[in-house]
């Protein structure tokens, strides 16, 4: 499947950051990952910390997948509302579930530092802003729901709003809790890394075949080569539902732009991340160099020349919503825009862990509107399953659910 189309702004800033080899002969290790990406790089990074021997291997360059079409704010909200996900699968569990969030957030921060590496990490917050007066009962709703459960929330009306963050928005609930990365600079940080503890990451190298056995599983690659590892994890996001006869998600095409650089004065109000309680919604943050990165106006997936033959139009749209919420600042030019593929689950929540459909396979799928978030508990989970350690919060995620 074509990821994302157009011209995603990481891969025009960063280039080729790093280069890594096609595999070229048959390899063994104790794990395999399949998929580079941000999620096939934080897999890989929990595991080696275990001394766990990793090899992984990408079909594209190194993070040119969705991880390059990703806008990267870090989030540990999910696309289902707290209040709403208490009536899906029970109030513990959905505060569990959010709380995760909150550690996946501070789980990033740390490897950020651990790595010692600028990749546009910067923590910040997050403002969910209702514009409608219908929605304010769910936000009051969404803020009670969120306070009760012991997050740092605030809610802002109106004139604060305005005051404060320069936002047009009835209402919005402030989370202390949000970050920002550049999530290709992470993603090569992460396997620079890796490789200096033994990790080996090769791209351009297709798994034509997953031969699960007694012992593990072979892989076949299409240069005709073999990895045997005692496990796989698939990390390969949208395209793992070709590997499961289950239907786990629902695709969405969704629409992503990046601005010009824009005057320090007209940049918002302070660093936070803007999201809203429509659906689709539209969301906005800030780069390190003075831009607004946006995104959102989804729709079902139908074909990827569809998709793309919308990218204008969507792009205009982005920019009439950014012109909704800042109505006193002037619109910005558009530097590019692209596609990408977008996963909704029944409960907004990811699928982690292993299924009966594959043996000796982990699976990775961090679907909904935080992905990057998805992708550091599914890393922990992981290596926890790998090492036989106990997770108490792996059946939030299971397959059979």
């Amino acid at each position: 499947m074509d990821l994302r189309s157009g011209y995603p702004f990481w891969l025009v800033k960063n280039g080729l950051v790093y280069t890594y080899p096609a595999l070229e002969s048959d390899q063994d290790c104790d794990v395999v990952v399949i998929g580079g990406g941000i999620t096939g790089a934080l897999a890989a990074y929990t595991l080696v910390q275990e001394d766990v021997d990793v090899i992984v291997v990408d079909k594209r360059d190194i993070g040119w997948g969705s991880t390059s079409a990703s806008t990267a704010m870090l989030q540990y909200e999910i696309d289902k509302e707290l209040h709403e996900l208490k009536d899906l699968i029970g109030p513990q569990e959905a505060v569990r579930a959010y709380q995760l969030g909150v550690q996946s957030l501070n789980d990033i921060q740390a490897i950020v530092a651990q790595l010692g590496v600028d990749c546009g990490f910067q923590l910040t917050e997050s403002v969910y802003a209702a514009r409608y007066k219908s929605h304010l009962s769910d936000l009051q709703s969404e803020y009670t729901a969120r306070k009760d459960a012991g997050f740092d929330v605030r809610y802002v009306k109106e004139a604060e709003l305005s005051e404060c963050y320069g936002v047009k928005a009835l209402a919005a609930i402030v989370s202390a809790a949000g970050a920002q990365v550049d999530p290709l600079r992470l993603t090569h940080a992460l396997h620079q890394k890796n490789m200096q503890l033994g990790a080996r990451v090769y791209d351009r190298t297709e798994v034509c075949k997953v031969q699960p056995h007694n012992d593990g599983v072979t892989l076949q690659t299409d240069r005709s080569h073999q990895i045997k590892a005692r496990r796989v994890v698939f990390a390969t996001g949208y395209e793992s539902q070709s590997y499961l006869k289950q239907k786990v998600v629902d695709l969405n095409s969704t629409y992503a732009l990046i601005s010009e650089p824009v005057a320090q004065a007209d940049l918002l109000g302070g660093q936070y991340l803007l999201w809203e309680t429509a659906r689709p919604y539209f969301y906005a943050r800030t780069s390190s160099d003075g831009r607004f990165i946006m995104g959102g106006g989804d729709l079902p997936f139908q074909n990827p020349d569809k998709r793309d033959h919308l990218i204008g139009k969507k792009s205009q749209q982005l920019l009439a919503l950014f012109a909704k919420f800042y109505p006193e600042r002037q619109t910005p030019e558009v530097a590019y825009a692209w596609a990408g593929a977008f996963g909704e689950t029944k409960d907004g929540l990811a699928y982690i862990g292993q299924t009966d459909e594959m043996p000796n396979a982990y699976f990775a799928l961090g679907y909904g509107g935080n992905g990057i978030t998805y992708s550091m508990i599914a890393a922990r989970m992981i290596a926890d399953l790998y090492v036989g350690r106990r997770n108490d919060d792996a059946y939030l995620f299971r397959f059979d659910r």
